[in-house]
């Protein structure tokens, strides 16, 4: 017994090794959990969305990506270390900015993967890459459109904060929102 646990976390150890070192080629290595995410409308926490607000805009209202009582206000999701999996205090953000482009089909953005300083150049393009792709497949699942939604990866280029020390690297780890003509 004792010798097929041993085997077993030989295997376990060496698959998590695997996954962390490749890039995945397809859709398919985008860690999203699909229990997880709820269908836009169904009970999932829009704290934060007023009404109307994501779902378009009346002549004379305010603009709901720059109202900043308004959670499409908010343009970053922010990433563990060496990870590019969302977190549960970002899915109801990517929610509601997946919400906004399913009711509004002429809306574009733009992802912007990010990493912190650690790591060779080629490692932090391919992870702010991984990054970008996870938040755009949650929006995908959540009623966005595959066209609407562009990735990039910066890596370690283009910091928040150009500081090296741990506030300055959680800062970094993210995924910029930026909407078309902003």
């Amino acid at each position: 017994m004792l010798r097929l646990l041993k085997a077993g976390l030989v295997v376990f150890a060496a698959s998590m090794l695997v996954a962390c070192g490749s890039t995945p080629d397809s859709e398919e290595g985008v860690p999203v959990d699909v229990r997880e995410v709820t269908p836009a409308g169904q009970g999932a926490d829009t704290s934060g969305v007023r009404d109307g607000g994501v779902e378009g805009q009346s002549l004379g209202a305010v603009d709901p990506l720059k109202d900043p009582t308004n959670i499409l206000s908010r343009r970053g999701v922010f990433f563990a270390f060496d990870s590019y999996v969302i977190e549960e205090e970002y899915r109801g953000l990517v929610e509601a900015h997946a919400r906004y482009l399913a009711a509004n089909p002429t809306a574009r953005m733009v992802l912007q993967g990010h990493t912190d300083e650690r790591g060779t150049h080629e490692y932090n393009l391919a992870l702010g890459q991984r990054r970008a792709d996870a938040v755009k497949r949650m929006m995908t699942l959540l009623g966005a459109q595959d066209a609407q939604i562009e990735t990039v990866s910066f890596g370690k280029e283009r910091p928040r904060n150009p500081e090296s020390n741990e506030v300055a690297w959680a800062e970094n780890r993210r995924v910029d929102i930026l909407y078309a003509g902003e």
